[in-house]
């Protein structure tokens, strides 16, 4: 065999390296694009639950979307997450907001019914969203945290023609049958609803 053929030229190794770049050069902006239809909610990350942690829906055909269930994950941002992502759990919710800078990552998409309230017909109208904290901690419910939940919240009601008032807004403790406390007593209902109604 000679040597042009045992070795590629010098051109070859360059078209290859060219080649092999493009599709990583690609990557970030399909990766981004993915992100974006992946999320019902713009600017949200996509980080999904476990499938086992929810039920796959067509809301709202399947079930009308009602309230908003408010949410405090008496875990870290962090660990609420790895807890949706966790199939033994069997818990999830469509949103989280994290404490310190408001940042909002959807588990599971609107259509589908997420396992949040307890209830399940409380689950089947609505869209649940846990804030990072815990319910005895006020300074976890950062000017951040209540400004991006409360844009998101608005959103979802004008998405679902929801009414902006505490009868569709409501906390977990609300939801019939709930042996929950959150979002407790340090949550600020007025401040929060009058920032939903602001948007």
């Amino acid at each position: 065999m000679d040597q042009a053929r045992r070795f590629p030229s010098r051109r070859r190794l360059l078209q290859g390296a060219v080649a092999a770049a493009v599709p990583a050069a690609i990557l970030p902006a399909t990766h981004a694009a993915a992100q974006a239809q992946a999320v019902d909610y713009p600017g949200a990350e996509w980080v999904p639950a476990s499938s086992s942690n929810y039920t796959a829906s067509n809301r709202p055909t399947t079930y009308p979307v009602d309230y908003v269930v408010i949410h405090v994950t008496q875990e870290t941002y962090a660990d609420a997450l790895a807890i949706f992502q966790n199939s033994a759990k069997q818990v999830s919710a469509h949103y989280v907001v994290r404490s310190k800078d408001g940042h909002i990552a959807q588990c599971v998409r609107e259509r589908n019914v997420a396992w949040h309230a307890g209830n399940w017909s409380y689950n089947t109208r609505s869209i649940g969203i846990e804030h990072e904290g815990w319910v005895d901690k006020p300074e976890y419910f950062t000017d951040a945290m209540y400004e991006k939940s409360a844009a998101l919240t608005a959103a979802i009601c004008s998405k679902y023609d929801i009414p902006r008032d505490r009868e569709h807004i409501i906390g977990h403790h609300e939801v019939p049958g709930a042996d929950h406390t959150d979002p407790g007593p340090y949550w600020d209902w007025s401040r929060y609803i009058r920032l939903v109604n602001f948007v």
